[in-house]
C-alpha cells in the first residue's frame, strides 16, 4: 500500500518579516516545501492592507517586532479574516496568545519552523500534536479561527 501525503489546509501563507535574510529563507523553504507563499513583506501595514483586501490567506508567520508596528496588528487582522497566525520571534509578549495559535522562539531551525507549521495544521483539525518541535510554545486551543 502506498502512503499518499495529504494535501495541507495551511497551503496559502504570508510571511510578515523584516530581517531580509530570515524573509528570504523562510520565503524559499516555504516554497520548496509546497507551500503557496503569498507574499513576503517587511512592514505591519503592508502585511495588514493584503489581509484585509481579501486575498485567500491561511497562515501568517509573523515576526512580532517590526519597523511600523506589531505583528500582533497582523494577527487581529489575520484571526478576522479566520486565518491562522504563528508568531516567529526572540520573545513572545503575554498577548499574542489572544491573537495567535503559538509562537516559535528564534532561531530556530528551518526543520523545526516546518514542524511547527504541521502543529498548527494539527490542531487546526482538531487533532491533538504528538511531537512539539524544539522552540514552540502552542496558545490554548480554541483561542483563535
Amino acid at each position: 500500500m502506498l502512503f499518499a501525503r495529504k494535501k495541507p489546509v495551511l497551503q496559502r501563507v504570508l510571511i510578515v518579516e523584516d530581517e531580509p535574510v530570515t524573509a528570504f529563507d523562510t520565503q524559499h523553504l516555504l516554497s520548496h516545501e509546497g507551500y503557496g507563499v503569498v507574499a513576503t513583506t517587511d512592514t505591519a501595514a503592508s502585511a495588514v492592507a493584503l489581509i484585509e483586501s481579501g486575498a485567500t490567506i491561511d497562515l501568517v508567520v509573523a515576526d512580532i517586532c517590526l519597523a511600523d508596528g506589531t505583528g500582533l496588528e497582523v494577527a487581529r487582522a489575520a484571526r478576522a479574516r479566520q486565518a491562522r497566525t504563528l508568531f516567529v520571534t526572540t520573545k513572545c509578549p503575554p498577548e499574542a496568545q489572544d491573537v495567535a495559535d503559538g509562537w516559535l522562539a528564534k532561531p530556530y531551525r528551518q526543520r523545526d519552523l516546518l514542524a511547527a507549521i504541521g502543529v498548527i495544521e494539527q490542531v487546526s483539525k482538531g487533532d491533538r500534536p504528538q511531537r512539539m518541535p524544539r522552540g514552540l510554545t502552542l496558545f490554548e486551543p480554541g483561542a483563535c479561527p
